[in-house]
Parts: C-alpha cells; sequence; structure tokens
C-alpha cells in the first residue's frame, strides 16, 4: 500500500508501547501512523500482568471490556512463598484507594488487540514496513526512512523494543545490564491456579506462577545460563520433574505442565534504561526506553504510562503551531516521566534480587527485608501502592531501616498512618 507522505506523529512499533502511544496520541486529535515491520504479531510470553494503575488506562480508553471480554483474570494479590507454599509476603490490592483495586492477567496478543479496537480514526496502523532510521531537518528529527520511501512528522515515536533502531539512528545511549540468570516460561493449558500472582523463592531461584485466560497459567523457571540442556522432550519432561520435585506447592501442576512442554520460551533477562527519554522530534516508549525484570510485573505498565504522559504533554500545548512547541512539550514529558521511570527501576531491580538471588548479602537481606516487610502493615500498603501505580509514594531512608531491623516502626500496625491520598500524617 501507498504510505502518507506527511502525518503528524510516526510511530515504529505495534506492540503494545506503540499502540499505547497511537491510541493516547490519536485521541487529541493528531494523525498518527503506525510501522511495524512484521505482518502479524508475534506470540511473547510479556505484558500478561496489568497493574491497577494500567487497568485504569485501559479503563479511560474503553478498552478494558474488550479485555474481560477475552477472559482476563482478575487477581486480588501477589505473595512471595516458600517451596511449600507458605507465605513470606503478602500484597493485598484490595484496600488501594480508586476503583481498580485489582490485577488482570491477561494474554499479550488479547491486551494488544484491545487497544488497537480502541484506536480512534485518527490512527492508521500499516504492518510490514520496515523503518531503517530517522530523518532530521534543522537540527532535528522529522520523521523516518522506510524501505523505498519516507514519512515525514512533527513526531517520531520509537517504541521499536530492546534494540530499538530509532534510539541508536537518534544518538541516545543506554545503560544494559544482564541479569546472571535466564528465564524458561511455559504456557500451560487446562491448569487450575490460585488466583493471585505468585512467587516462589526457592534454592535455585525463582519460580513465577499466574493465571491466564482459557484455564491456561504462565510458569517462569529461573535457569542458569548453562543450566538448560535437555534434548527432546523426554530430556525437558524428566528436567521439568526435578523443578516440580524441588517445589512441592507447584506438584498440582505436574500433569499440565507435562502435557505443555512444546509450549515453551527461553530468554535472557536485561534491565535497561535510555539516557533519555527524548531529544528534538523523538520520543522514546515502552521497552525502547525503559525494561525491568520480568518478576516486577511493570513493563507493560510503564509503556502505557509513558504513552499517556506523552499524550498529556503534546495536549498542553498547540503543536500545531510547529516544531518548538512539539519540542517543548518533549522536555515536559522527559521531566514528568523520568523521577517514575527512575523509582521502578530502583524498585524492581531490589526485588528481582530479593527473589532470584542464590547466594550472599542479596540474599541474606532479601529475606530479612521480606519478614520485616510482611510483619508491617503500613510498609504493607505503601507496596500495593508502589507496586500497583495507583499511589505511588517511594520508600524513604528511614523506611528501608524498618525493613532491615535497624530501627522500629512505631506506626507499623496503625490504620492512619497515611491517609487515602497517599500523603502521611505526621
Amino acid at each position: 500500500m501507498t504510505l502518507p507522505g506527511t502525518v503528524d506523529v510516526v510511530v515504529s512499533g505495534a506492540g503494545a508501547g506503540g499502540l499505547a502511544a497511537a491510541r493516547a496520541l490519536g485521541a487529541t486529535g493528531l494523525r498518527v501512523l503506525v510501522l511495524d515491520r512484521r505482518r502479524t504479531p508475534a506470540p511473547t510470553a510479556k505484558g500478561e500482568i496489568l497493574q491497577p494503575g494500567a487497568v485504569r488506562v485501559l479503563a479511560d480508553w474503553g478498552a478494558l471490556d474488550d479485555l474481560r471480554a477475552a477472559d482476563a483474570r482478575p487477581v486480588d494479590r501477589l505473595a512471595i512463598r516458600d517451596g511449600d507454599g507458605a507465605a513470606l509476603l503478602t500484597v493485598e490490592y484490595g484496600a488501594l484507594p480508586g476503583p481498580h483495586r485489582q490485577v488482570l492477567c491477561a494474554a499479550y496478543e488479547d491486551l494488544c488487540a484491545a487497544i488497537s479496537r480502541s484506536l480512534p480514526d485518527t490512527v492508521e496502523v500499516v504492518r510490514g514496513v520496515r523503518v531503517s532510521g530517522v530523518l532530521r531537518e534543522g537540527g532535528r528529527i522529522a520523521g523516518v526512512a522506510v524501505d523505498g520511501g519516507e514519512v515525514r512528522a512533527r513526531l517520531v515515536v520509537a517504541a521499536d523494543g530492546m534494540s530499538s533502531a530509532l534510539r541508536k539512528d537518534a544518538g541516545i545511549t543506554v545503560d544494559r545490564d544482564e541479569y546472571p540468570h535466564r528465564l524458561l516460561a511455559f504456557d500451560v493449558a487446562d491448569a487450575d491456579v490460585p488466583g493471585e500472582v505468585t512467587a516462589y523463592r526457592t534454592a535455585r531461584g525463582l519460580r513465577l506462577v499466574y493465571p491466564l485466560p482459557g484455564r491456561r497459567c504462565r510458569l517462569y523457571v529461573q535457569v542458569a545460563p548453562d543450566e538448560f540442556r535437555a534434548t527432546g522432550l523426554a530430556g525437558l519432561g524428566r528436567w521439568v520433574d526435578g523443578v516440580l520435585a524441588e517445589v512441592p506447592a507447584l506438584a498440582p501442576l505436574a500433569p499440565a505442565l507435562a502435557a505443555s512442554l512444546h509450549r515453551r520460551q527461553l530468554f535472557g533477562v536485561s534491565r535497561l534504561r535510555a539516557g533519555r527519554l527524548a531529544v528534538p522530534g523523538l520520543a522514546l516508549v515502552g521497552e525502547a526506553a525503559h525494561a525491568v525484570h520480568p518478576m516486577a510485573a511493570q513493563g507493560v505498565n510503564s509503556s502505557l504510562a509513558d504513552a499517556e504522559a506523552l499524550a498529556g504533554a503534546l495536549a498542553a500545548r498547540s503543536v500545531v503551531d510547529g516544531a518548538a512547541a512539539v519540542d517543548e512539550a518533549l522536555a515536559a514529558y522527559e521531566e514528568a516521566r523520568r523521577p517514575s521511570l527512575d523509582h521502578i527501576a530502583k524498585v524492581s531491580h531490589n526485588a528481582a534480587r530479593m527473589i532470584t538471588a542464590l547466594s550472599g548479602a542479596p540474599r541474606l537481606l532479601g529475606a530479612r527485608m521480606m519478614r520485616r516487610t510482611a510483619a508491617n502493615p503500613r510498609l504493607l500498603r505503601r507496596t500495593a501502592g508502589n507496586m500497583s501505580g495507583t499511589d505511588v509514594r517511594p520508600l524513604t531512608f528511614v523506611d528501608r531501616l524498618y525493613q532491615l531491623g535497624v530501627l522500629a516502626d512505631r506506626r507499623a500496625h496503625d490504620p492512619h498512618a497515611a491517609d487515602p491520598r497517599g500523603s502521611e500524617v505526621r
């Protein structure tokens, strides 16, 4: 098909982050073109845990009913448990402020489809087109080059993933660190699991389980880089038997998992932070800008928040006035999002180390912090607010001392220690 030569916004990438950016920007009246090199979306084991903050955004966009119709599974709590299933730390969402007090566990393809169906008429999605780089004009980015042509735009949105070609071409650097393990993800059919997101903390690392639509569940198993050497389904089956033997609480999954061994993905785990979220004419959203450990369940939620913040910054200015107004909006987007993303990166990394560390000080400190936090209702409420995205108030230095047991928190059991709007009562 023939692409338009000029639009208001061109988005590279039609995953959840790119579609969310298109949805939010299109709703402001901007003409948006979304380009993706894949002709059909690729199945992937990511973006399946939607925190209440993301659920609120989807509700605002009119996409939530579609997601629920696709059998998204509601979850009331997140729990860290030992291999026998005993609770080490439980985060309950029922007491959160506002109407959205549950996690939704949804298939990634259902999420993308729900956002796609909510797109306004100002948005066009074209697949099978490779974006090869950025166009520049007068010292700013003014569009993208595609195979066989170009598309000019007031704003380019890079939503093309952790290896973003547009980010690199725009000269934005990244800090990327690999975790010392990989994750093996199983899509388990005909599985009956509790209505919670459960992280099992074992001597060999993380085992993460949560429900999915259609009586399915996701099981993540932490593996060492050189650990997984099973060949064929028989070898894989024996290896999985060993995993289940280490976590008795997972024993009920054995028959369903044995029948689902072919539905698996093995991938490395990274954390990534871009040096900037925007340069004149271009904004980064989603994994092009940031990535955290999947255990933290923050990736797709941050992507939707990026889209909402970017659209809000642009809506606050008359971008039809030209490039200067767009670039002012991009500076405002950077200023608004950077503190939140820094907080999410820190909290997610600390949580991941708490569960995935196999030895040494990180594992010992993780165990101590879990015990102290689990015994402190005030810290549990704050943790729920931070993770959910509905009541974000970063833990203070003193809170960290409470978690470590260095200080005693006299307000730990005071239900009035924080008011419903999240400001502490002194």
